[in-house]
């Protein structure tokens, strides 16, 4: 906090992990896992193959072979790994913004070329510019797309139909497509999420997809995501890029954490995604409620509320607000580009009594303001 804020008693709301235990059982499993006591080099098991293929099947009709898995210490370094196996230096590298600040680092940071289209904000729902995105391909000569679904901070789940759409522009303009899917789970239930991996296989020749268990079931710090690479010449390519950068072992307690999480998880993931929901909705009836003029983006993935506060506060009176008036550590939407200097981002992953907490200091905050 102190890294990031101007004071270190601020009501933590921006780190995008969550403050709930694993599922009881895969926390049995990690503990069984530690009285072994031996912590040498490990191999990845035909069950946990099993359970995580399973899981992808089962929730979004993905049929996954064990050929086209890698495995990453996370999906952000695996953002640095894609750009530089399939890049050269100044190349173009397309995304769309707003978006998770780390796409911007692993594409600055490894010497290429930023290109972003800007999603199209309809009233709180957000959608892509598709003849933006083609002319930037073109003017730009983008060699990389690397694509957020769902969208983190703006909350939307693609569909199939502008998944195909804009697949098409990346395949005609012979684009490579690096599909983060690390929040496919945490999707509301009235909404349907498409991964990349569903889709025609004519697509394969220009995709990879990074998912991870990190997210769904709290386990970020045991550093552990998949690549998935179904085309066997990317595979290739890949395979020799890592040759010469990393040769590090798998996290032994990632894969028996995941395994488990995939085997008994599912019941602890309907629960935390009601919890979820129930905490959006807590803030969306309480903020916007009281200032009605908040436009609180509809979200549809994630678990992260993304708001626009212009109507009440200058943007560039935003971290005085946050920070000195409310109280609140949050994630400021100028971090994530695309002209969003009046947003900011909270985690709902947490206890429902802190989300009313960070309500309560915005309301207070904002009548103080007003002068009520």
């Amino acid at each position: 906090m102190a890294e990031k804020f101007t004071r270190t008693d601020l009501l933590p709301l921006w780190v995008a992990d969550m403050e709930f235990k694993i599922p009881k059982k895969a926390e049995e499993a990690l503990i069984e896992r530690v009285r072994h006591g031996a912590f040498g080099y490990t191999m990845v098991s035909d069950s946990y193959y099993e359970q995580y293929f399973n899981w992808q099947k089962k929730r979004f009709n993905v049929d996954l072979e064990k050929d086209w898995v890698r495995f990453s210490t996370g999906v952000v370094n695996s953002f640095f790994w894609m750009v530089n196996t399939f890049t050269e230096k100044n190349d173009s590298v397309l995304i769309l913004a707003p978006v998770y600040y780390p796409f911007y680092d692993a594409i600055r940071d490894n010497q290429r070329k930023v290109v972003t289209s800007d999603l199209i904000n309809r009233d709180g729902r957000y959608e892509i510019d598709f003849e933006e995105v083609e002319r930037k391909i073109v003017e730009e000569q983008v060699k990389l797309f690397i694509h957020c679904s769902p969208h983190n901070p703006v909350g939307r789940v693609w569909t199939k139909e502008e998944l195909t759409k804009l697949f098409n522009l990346c395949q005609t303009h012979d684009v490579l497509i690096i599909s983060d899917e690390i929040h496919q789970d945490l999707v509301r239930k009235d909404v349907s999420f498409t991964s990349a991996l569903a889709m025609d296989e004519n697509y394969f020749t220009h995709l990879i997809a990074l998912n991870a268990p990190s997210k769904t079931f709290n386990l970020a710090g045991l550093l552990h995501s998949h690549i998935v690479i179904p085309n066997k010449e990317l595979r290739s390519r890949y395979d020799d890029y890592a040759k010469t950068v990393h040769k590090s072992a798998l996290s032994t307690m990632g894969l028996v954490t995941t395994e488990a999480c995939y085997r008994y998880g599912e019941e602890w993931l309907e629960d935390l995604l009601e919890v979820i929901e129930f905490n959006f909705k807590l803030l969306e009836e309480k903020l916007v409620g009281a200032f009605p003029k908040i436009r609180l983006t509809d979200k549809q993935g994630t678990y992260l509320a993304w708001m626009d506060l212009s109507a009440y506060v200058p943007p560039q009176e935003m971290r005085e607000f946050m920070e000195e008036e409310c109280h609140l550590a949050i994630d400021y939407g100028n971090w994530f580009g695309g002209d969003c200097d009046q947003f900011i981002r909270i985690n709902l992953g947490t206890l429902p009594k802190y989300v009313e907490e960070a309500a309560d200091r915005l309301i207070a905050g904002l009548k103080k303001r007003q002068g009520k």
